[in-house]
C-alpha cells in the first residue's frame, strides 16, 4: 500500500519526510534533494524554525504545488483560539501557500488545558479553507476522546513516538478503533536506532535490504506512516525503497517484541523537542 485514504477523503504517502532539523540553504538542498527522490509529504513545524525553507524548496523542486502535501504544527504557547489561528496564519505566509495541507497541534500542553481551544481553532481554519487537513500530534486516547467530544470532529491524523524500542501497540489501537491514522516521529529510534538488534538484522539479512529499511517495512505493515529523516541522498532514496519486499508476521512481531518500558526517547515537554 502505497497511501493512506484519511477520514477526511483525502490521501497521503505511506512515508513522509521528516524536516527537522534542516534549515538555512544546506537544508533546503537537502528538502528539495528529498522531493527529487520522490517523497511528497514533508512534516515541519512552527518549533523546528524552518518552514520557510520548506516552502522555498517546494517552489525550487519545480513540483506542481497539488503533488506535495506540507504539514505543520501549532506550538504549545499558541493554543488559545485566537492564537492558534494567528499561527496557522503566519505558517502558511512562511511556507508561501494560500492552504496548509495538514495542520496539527504539536503536543496538548495540558498544564495549560487550553488544547481543546486549539482544536476549535483548527476545525474553523479548515472550515475557512486555510487547512485541509487536521489532526494532532503526541495525544493520548484521553486526549483525543476529548476534543471529540467536545467538537464532534475526529482528527485525521495523530503523530506520536514509535520506533522498534516504543511500539505503542495501545495508541495503535486507540487510533485504528477512532479511525485516526498514525503517523510515527523519529520511526528509526534516533541514536538508539536497533539496527544490530537480532530480529532486525536477521530480517535484513533475508530480505537483503538494510536494517532501517526493515524498521520502515516494519511501520508500514502495522498501519503507520512513518516520518524517516535525512539529509543524505543515498539514504532518502532506501528510506523510500521499502515496497519491492514483505516482512512475514513472525518478523514483525520479533520487531515488536524490542519495545521495553524506558524505550521512549524523551521526556518532559514534547514541544520543546524540535526532534520531533
Amino acid at each position: 500500500m502505497n497511501s493512506h485514504r484519511l477520514n477526511d477523503s483525502t490521501e497521503v504517502p505511506a512515508i513522509g519526510f521528516g524536516t527537522y532539523p534542516l534549515k538555512d540553504e544546506e537544508g533546503i538542498t537537502a528538502i528539495v534533494g528529498a522531493l527529487e527522490a520522490g517523497y511528497r509529504y514533508l512534516d515541519t513545524a512552527v518549533n523546528y524554525g524552518n518552514e520557510t525553507e520548506v516552502g522555498e524548496a517546494l517552489r525550487r523542486s519545480g513540483l506542481p504545488r497539488e503533488d506535495v502535501r506540507i504539514a505543520t504544527k501549532i506550538p504549545g504557547r499558541f493554543h488559545a483560539k485566537d492564537l492558534a489561528l494567528t499561527s496557522l496564519r503566519d505558517s502558511a505566509q512562511r511556507l508561501g501557500v494560500e492552504q496548509i495541507d495538514v495542520g496539527l497541534i504539536h503536543w496538548p500542553n495540558p498544564s495549560v488545558g487550553l488544547y481543546v481551544e486549539a482544536w476549535q481553532a483548527l476545525v474553523e481554519a479548515q472550515q475557512e479553507g486555510l487547512v485541509r487537513t487536521i489532526g494532532v500530534s503526541n495525544f493520548t486516547g484521553e486526549h483525543l476522546r476529548r476534543i471529540i467530544d467536545e467538537t464532534g470532529v475526529t482528527p485525521a491524523i495523530n503523530q506520536i513516538e514509535v520506533h522498534p524500542l516504543f511500539p505503542q501497540q495501545e495508541m495503535l489501537q486507540v487510533d485504528a478503533d477512532l479511525g485516526i491514522l498514525t503517523q510515527a516521529w523519529s520511526p528509526m529510534g534516533k541514536r538508539r536506532a536497533p539496527f544490530e538488534a537480532e530480529p532486525v538484522a536477521a530480517a535484513a539479512k533475508a530480505h537483503d535490504v538494510s536494517p532501517g529499511q526493515v524498521i520502515l517495512r516494519w511501520h508500514l505493515q502495522r498501519g503507520v506512516m512513518p516520518l524517516p529523516k535525512s539529509a543524505t541522498p543515498s539514504r532518502q532514496a532506501d528510506n523510500l525503497d521499502v515496497f519491492g519486499f514483505e516482512l512475514s508476521a513472525a518478523e514483525v512481531d520479533a520487531i515488536t517484541a524490542l519495545g521495553r518500558p524506558d524505550g521512549r526517547l524523551f521526556g518532559g515537554d514534547p514541544d520543546t523537542h524540535e526532534e520531533q
